[in-house]
């Protein structure tokens, strides 16, 4: 029995296995580096000499007069403008346009460099109410019949009702 006791003495003394290995903690020196130093640069900065601008040329106003239209029925455009000027800048003329309702605008206008531009605004005629003269025409039935599919063997699913209250969700705003 002794050797029993021996045996097991030294199975468990063998099966504690080796210790972990012990090492020392490294030491560093903390590091250090030389603090950075900028030296600014040795050559002077760029002088450039200011712009010099030419001069605008001035020019007298030119004396000019031009008019356009447009009348064109079928896709009720009818516009025009007429404008003329003297050689001192005083400009007068006049536009009409053909609104959809059916009135004319007209606008007499006038501009200088003293009033600027001002307008005088008319209408000529009635405002009507618009009525198209589009009337879409109906599309003809199909020339073949509808197609007609095969009704169900099965009848139409039964769902049960639950059995149990809705939940009531307390509101509080």
């Amino acid at each position: 029995m002794k050797i029993f006791i021996v045996a097991a003495l030294v199975t468990v003394v063998a099966s504690q296995g080796y210790p972990k290995p012990q090492y020392p903690k490294p030491q560093y020196p903390a590091p250090s580096y030389p603090a950075p130093a900028y030296n600014a640069p040795a050559y002077p900065a760029p002088a450039y000499p200011s712009p010099a601008y030419a001069k605008t040329p001035e020019y007298a106003p030119m004396p000019y007069s031009f008019n356009w239209a447009v009348k064109d029925d079928p896709s009720y455009n009818d516009y025009a403008h007429q404008e003329t000027a003297d050689d001192k800048g005083y400009v007068t003329g006049s536009y009409r346009t053909l609104l959809p309702d059916g009135r004319t605008q007209i606008v007499d206008y006038k501009a200088d460099d003293y009033t600027g531009y001002v307008a005088d605004v008319k209408y000529e005629g009635e405002a009507k109410e618009y009525k198209p003269a589009y009337k879409p025409a109906g599309y003809p039935s199909p020339a073949y019949p509808s197609p007609s599919y095969p009704s169900s063997s099965y009848p139409a699913p039964k769902y049960p009702s639950p059995a149990y209250p809705a939940p009531k969700y307390p509101t509080k705003y």
